[in-house]
């Protein structure tokens, strides 16, 4: 496996577990933290941690997201390093025949117009 089938795979397993962080938030003050009791004026049980652990953990996945995505870039890069392009190559584009333009020819066409007779 190369580096980027590795990034690959750690962006897709980022990716899910931020979908199911986000998903188990609810923004008027239900999701997880409710469903401990906590949807009154207590805070029992540590409701209040499981927020904010929460919303550190989406911010956390979506900042990992972000680094894996910019290093998989580098590791595209850095992979095909060693392929070069033809068509920024000087050699290459010398060895090439150039394309040929048909020889204009001065015989003429005859069109529908001319063809009736008028």
């Amino acid at each position: 496996m190369n580096t980027f089938t590795i990034f690959l795979i750690l962006i897709v397993v980022v990716a899910f577990l931020l979908i199911v962080v986000i998903m188990v938030q609810n923004p008027k003050g239900g999701g997880l933290s409710s469903s401990f009791g906590g949807g009154g004026t207590q805070q029992l049980g540590g409701v209040k941690k499981t927020t904010d652990f929460l919303d550190k953990s989406t911010w956390t996945l979506a900042t990992l997201l972000l680094v894996l995505i910019l290093l998989s870039n580098v590791a595209i890069d850095s992979g095909t390093a060693g392929a070069e392009s033809k068509a920024l190559d000087a050699d290459a584009q010398s060895t090439q025949p150039l394309p040929v333009a048909p020889a204009a020819t001065n015989n003429e066409t005859a069109t529908p117009e001319d063809s009736t007779g008028e």
